[in-house]
C-alpha cells in the first residue's frame, strides 16, 4: 500500500513539473507574439529608462511613472528585449519606459496600446488574476 501511494505522489509531481515547465514555455511564446504584434507602433522617442529595485514589480513601477497601474503593459512592451513575462523582472534589469501620453495621442500607437492592454488581460485571466484582467479591459475599453 505505502508503494502504491508513493508511486501516486510521483506521478503526480512528474505532471505537476511537466504541466508547469510546458506552460511556461507557451507564456514565453505568447509574450512574444504579443511584442512582436505591437512593437513597432510603438513610440519610443523621449522614452526614459528605469532600473528595477527589489521588491519592485511592473505594476508598482508603471503605477510611480504613469500613476497607474494598469498600463505596465506598455513598459513591459518596450523593454521587449528585457522583460518577458511580468512575473520575472529581476532587481539590476534597465526597462524602456516610454512616454505615455504620446503614444496615447498618435492613433497607431494608441492602438498598440489598446491591443497590449488587452493581449494580457486574457493572460491574467489564465493565470486566474481576474481583477487585473478586468482592469486592463476597462483601460483598453476607454481608448
Amino acid at each position: 500500500m505505502k508503494k502504491i501511494a508513493l508511486f501516486l505522489v510521483l506521478a503526480v509531481s512528474v505532471m505537476l513539473a511537466v504541466s508547469c515547465k510546458s506552460s511556461q514555455r507557451v507564456t514565453d511564446d505568447t509574450f512574444r507574439a504579443i511584442y512582436n504584434k505591437y512593437y513597432d507602433d510603438l513610440i519610443l522617442e523621449g522614452a526614459k529608462e528605469y532600473t528595477v529595485k527589489s521588491g519592485d514589480t511592473l505594476a508598482q513601477i508603471s503605477n510611480t511613472l504613469y500613476g497607474d497601474g494598469y498600463y505596465y503593459p506598455v513598459i513591459m512592451l518596450a523593454s521587449k528585449n528585457v522583460v518577458l513575462d511580468q512575473d520575472r523582472i529581476r532587481p539590476g534589469m534597465t526597462l524602456v519606459v516610454p512616454v505615455l501620453q504620446t503614444n496615447l495621442d498618435r492613433p497607431q500607437s494608441r492602438a498598440a496600446v489598446k491591443g497590449v492592454l488587452l493581449d494580457c488581460a486574457k493572460i491574467e485571466d489564465s493565470r486566474g488574476r481576474k481583477n487585473t484582467a478586468a482592469g486592463l479591459r476597462d483601460h483598453a475599453d476607454k481608448l
